[in-house]
């Protein structure tokens, strides 16, 4: 990682624990993180996904439109959207929709990750929410929730021209997008990455100020 990227990460930690010295343990920053209440999905995430529930794939749809649906971190309009379009599939589709979240989470994600999207790209759903909200759920310390507004304002704010953010997801764009947050992360107060929604949120959350600092 060069040093302008470095010297950038550090004006917006700088920044940030600035107005929030106790990082994430701020009061104010607490009451925000309680709302997406990430553990809590994380535990049910964990019980409905579980490997041996794969045997039966309509459940596994059906769940998987259960958190699609409570989740804070999808948008109103996508929620019924998707329910719907799960609701439509036949056992086939359902069959290949299982396999495909199967491999994302527990086998070959590429294959996973691109099968997930060519189904839901059917239905004009293929959105990188909606792609990578289980696997975040599930390791939240090791997957990455993609969130178009955030992603687009990291790759501006470090000035990175080799990622290149497009609106229909691939896995590439993940795997190199992710392997520049690990690195970011690396070299990040700990108290500001303990998982990694938190982590691009505190990033989000000091481009705010930052722009509110330059009114």
């Amino acid at each position: 990682m060069d040093n302008k990227i470095k010297e950038k990460l550090k004006d917006i930690e700088a920044l940030f624990l600035e107005n929030h010295p106790k990082g994430f343990e701020d009061e104010e920053i607490l009451a925000i993180a309680k709302k997406f209440k990430p553990e809590k999905f994380e535990q049910e995430v964990h019980e409905l996904f579980k490997e041996e529930n794969f045997s039966q794939p309509e459940i596994v749809c059906e769940n998987f439109s259960k958190i699609i649906s409570k989740s804070p971190l999808i948008s109103l309009f996508e929620k019924p959207k998707l329910r719907d379009a799960i609701k439509s599939m036949g056992m086939y589709q359902k069959d290949m929709f299982s396999i495909a979240l199967h491999d994302l989470l527990y086998g070959n994600k590429k294959d996973g990750f691109e099968t997930l999207v060519e189904i839901l790209a059917e239905y004009k759903l293929a959105k990188w929410s909606i792609i990578t909200l289980i696997p975040y759920y599930l390791r939240r310390k090791k997957e990455y929730f993609i969130k178009p507004t955030t992603t687009k304002s990291i790759l501006k704010y470090f000035e990175i021209e080799n990622i290149i953010y497009k609106p229909r997801p691939s896995y590439q764009f993940y795997k190199d997008y992710k392997k520049f947050l690990n690195e970011l992360k690396k070299q990040t107060d700990k108290s500001l990455c303990k998982e990694n929604a938190q982590f691009t949120g505190f990033m989000m959350l000091a481009f705010r100020m930052d722009m509110d600092s330059n009114k």
